[in-house]
């Protein structure tokens, strides 16, 4: 059972979030909680405990901390992860985001097609950045980083 099967965003100190990003943290918390792979790997010659998992995603002192307990809220893990290699893909995500939201309203749907493929792109970048970031600390599949990046998006945005 290496899965995520509670995840809790501390948003408690960010402005509220608009419409649309409450729209998309709703979507990829669903789809997390549906559907995920977070596999904690042995460390320091210690086995991890085996999951599911319940992550806690925040921001503290400008990073990014994963606190990880087993279901019986016992400690897992916990690690903290800089912000920087995420920072320029989460502006380009926002802003395509924000071209996509106008386009839906007005534009023709080949222009709607063509934003939400670049979108997609900006998404699978930051996914793959979070990837990278969680080596060794983490091994989580494509569409669950996929998830993950959107909600240090949520938070991102008032960090």
């Amino acid at each position: 059972m290496s899965r995520i099967s509670h995840i809790a965003l501390d948003d408690a100190n960010l402005p509220p979030p608009t419409p649309e990003i409450e729209q998309e943290r709703r979507v990829a918390m669903f789809d997390l909680m549906e559907e995920n792979s977070f596999v904690l790997p042995d460390r320091e010659e210690r086995a991890a405990p085996p999951g599911p998992y319940k992550l806690g995603l925040s921001i503290r002192e400008k990073r990014l901390v994963f606190d990880i307990t087993t279901e019986q809220d016992e400690k897992a893990a916990e690690f903290h992860l800089s912000l920087s290699p995420f920072r320029q893909v989460v502006k380009d995500y926002f802003q395509i985001c924000k071209s996509y939201f106008d386009a839906v309203k007005s534009a023709a749907p080949s222009q709607i097609e063509t934003i939400d493929m670049a979108r997609r792109g900006i998404h699978n970048e930051g996914a793959r950045i979070l990837r990278e970031r969680l080596e060794g600390k983490a091994e989580v599949d494509s569409d669950t980083a996929r998830r993950l990046f959107t909600l240090i998006c949520v938070l991102h945005f008032g960090g």
